[in-house]
């Protein structure tokens, strides 16, 4: 039996090189691949903003861009519940091109500032447009800016803003996902960008924007958008478009304005909105675009873009960080230290007995629809999409953490269910299964909890401080953050997410690891799976109407919809990851915490935070 744990130490050991290797990788190929080849600069900033709160943002700044020569520049703005890193493609590829780009954190996102509501969020698109204007090496009469979704909604602030200072300064716009401003407050189509260049993403499955109204008073489909007033008013530069020849997507419309000439153009990608932020076309209508506005000083076609390796390397470092949180917890489990925490031998499946089979496949089943059938009442009843602070500091881990939990809950009414009427009778132990345990090894799971959770972190900031990198995949994110983040995690979406995730490890490995399909990656594929199911449904009974019909079939859920993408991975790797610490301590809370902790810090550390 010793030998048998000396192999899997050993293992452990090779595992964790590998790991760290993984994440050397990706953070090196990522800082490459977004500094062009250490052609681009990088730098962290923050400043004040007149309004009195500090943004922070990455400056992009290209060899070529000098006092003695200046060049275009360009601000690109994450949407609602994001962050800077978010708009990587674009400022890869802009930077690529020989344009200073901003990335900003919004107000109340990332590391910039928090206010109380959304007003105060949609004006910090201006305040990046003045700090950029300031800096010598900046074409002050070609500054850009592109916003996605509320991005989108800000950089529409950005302009009014822009239209009453003495100067403007805005001379081309973008909008990702949002819609344009086409009436003025008494209805009337309005032009309130002059002559500026303006164009718009128009995704043809949008879950937010890109709607109008047809002949009969129904609201018209996003994939529809082109057809109708509000698309075509924005194609004639603010006038009624009623009687005119209709004008299609991907074509530039030139016209003069105020003396200028000025352009419009709507793409219309057939992508969703948080896709936007993870596409090829996307990033070609915003490469081509600024182009043909701004110029670029370093011409590229559109299509040849590098952005996608840094995906790749991002997603090395995501594979690096979990194979880290496994071994890294084993291994220390085998120092003198948390020695009581590890078993003499690996944990095998349990053979189930007469009616095992029925009390397993139930309990998936009831807690898959459990989960399901909550999940959209619950985010409502949290309200976890709220344009200004109610209850708690940050809405949407609230809603999720709430969720969460009740499906924690119900999970323990399960086995307390399935141990006192099947488990008891057939030898069911609690204490062999690692349900129960002395306080003592109950303080040192949860130290070596925290100590895992702060090492793997500490990857993320190095990564974040010596790199300018994180470890991400479109909205699957580790990322570095303040310290107001830990302070807001603790309560209650700390709490909320353990009860969950201990209650699945339990669940998971102590009451649901037996001999179904006769190996071992079997039960844990089954019960994985089963993780996943509820953001999976939820997911498809929205977007398969969507595609078929134009129109998700619960439209008012769109926002607590999108925000269970990430969860078609966390939910999984769960299972996985507190399987293989499980197996090699039989102890459920250990991986249960471990998991809770870090899906805290992701949820917190990547939406919007009120004051």
């Amino acid at each position: 039996m010793w030998f048998i744990m000396e192999k899997k130490k050993k293992s452990a050991m090779r595992f964790l090189i590998i790991a760290i290797v993984l994440m050397f990788i990706s953070m090196i190929g990522a800082s490459l691949v977004q500094t062009s080849g250490n052609s681009v600069t990088i730098k962290d900033i923050s400043f004040e903003t007149t309004s009195g709160y500090k943004m922070s943002g990455l400056l992009l700044v290209p060899q070529n861009a000098s006092a003695d020569s200046p060049v275009p520049a360009i601000v690109t703005s994450h949407g609602m519940y994001n962050n800077r890193e978010m708009q990587d493609a674009n400022y890869v590829e802009l930077a690529r091109r020989g344009y200073v780009v901003f990335s900003m954190d919004m107000i109340s996102h990332g590391n910039s500032e928090n206010t109380e509501n959304i007003g105060g969020i949609v004006v910090g698109m201006y305040e990046a447009v003045k700090m950029l204007n300031s800096l010598n090496y900046i074409d002050s009469s070609k500054i850009g800016i592109t916003g996605h979704s509320l991005g989108g909604m800000s950089s529409n602030t950005a302009v009014n803003l822009d239209n009453a200072a003495e100067t403007q300064l805005i001379s081309a716009v973008l909008l990702n996902c949002a819609d344009a401003a086409y009436a003025d407050d008494n209805g009337n189509f309005t032009n309130i960008y002059g002559s500026r260049d303006v164009g718009i993403i128009a995704a043809q499955y949008d879950e937010f924007f890109m709607q109008d109204v047809d002949e009969n008073g129904n609201i018209t489909s996003p994939r529809d958008y082109i057809k109708y007033k509000n698309a075509q008013s924005f194609l004639y530069f603010g006038t009624d478009p009623s009687d005119k020849e209709l004008r299609q997507a991907e074509t530039i419309y030139s016209e003069a304005v105020d003396g200028e000439n000025s352009m419009r153009v709507i793409y219309n990608p057939e992508i969703t909105h948080p896709w936007s932020h993870f596409s090829k076309q996307s990033t070609v209508a915003t490469i081509e675009f600024f182009e043909e506005a701004l110029g670029a000083p370093n011409p590229i076609s559109a299509t040849n873009q590098i952005w996608q390796w840094k995906e790749f390397f991002n997603f090395l470092g995501l594979i690096g960080i979990a194979m880290f949180i496994i071994n890294f917890t084993i291994l220390m489990s085998f120092t003198p230290l948390f020695s009581s925490l590890c078993v003499k031998e690996a944990v095998t499946s349990t053979p189930l007995k007469k009616g095992g089979k029925i009390w397993f496949w139930g309990s998936l089943i009831l807690g898959a629809l459990f989960g399901t059938l909550i999940y959209f009442p619950v985010l409502k009843l949290a309200n976890s999409f709220s344009t200004q602070r109610t209850m708690f500091a940050q809405s949407s881990p609230w809603g999720i953490s709430l969720w969460a939990m009740l499906c924690g809950l119900f999970t323990i009414l399960c086995m307390v269910t399935s141990y006192h009427f099947y488990g008891k009778k057939n030898g069911f132990r609690l204490i062999d299964h690692g349900v129960t345990m002395s306080l003592r090894k109950v303080g040192k799971t949860i130290v070596l909890a925290l100590i895992v959770v702060a090492v793997t972190y500490g990857w993320v900031f190095f990564a974040d401080y010596f790199f300018n990198t994180d470890f991400r995949i479109w909205v699957v994110a580790m990322k570095a953050f303040e310290a107001d983040k830990v302070l807001i995690a603790i309560f209650p979406y700390a709490l909320f997410f353990l009860i969950y995730y201990i209650a699945n490890s339990l669940a998971v490995n102590s009451f649901n690891y037996n001999d179904i399909g006769k190996r071992n990656w079997v039960n844990i594929l089954i019960v994985a799976l089963f993780n996943v199911i509820p953001p999976a449904v939820l997911l498809i009974i929205q977007y398969v109407p969507f595609k078929t019909t134009g129109f998700l079939l619960f439209p008012s859920y769109n926002m607590v919809t999108v925000l269970l993408f990430p969860f078609l991975v966390y939910l999984p790797a769960a299972a996985v990851i507190s399987r293989k610490i499980y197996r090699i301590t039989n102890n459920p809370y250990l991986p249960g915490i471990i998991n809770g902790l870090i899906i805290t810090l992701i949820s917190c550390s990547n939406t919007l935070t009120w004051s």
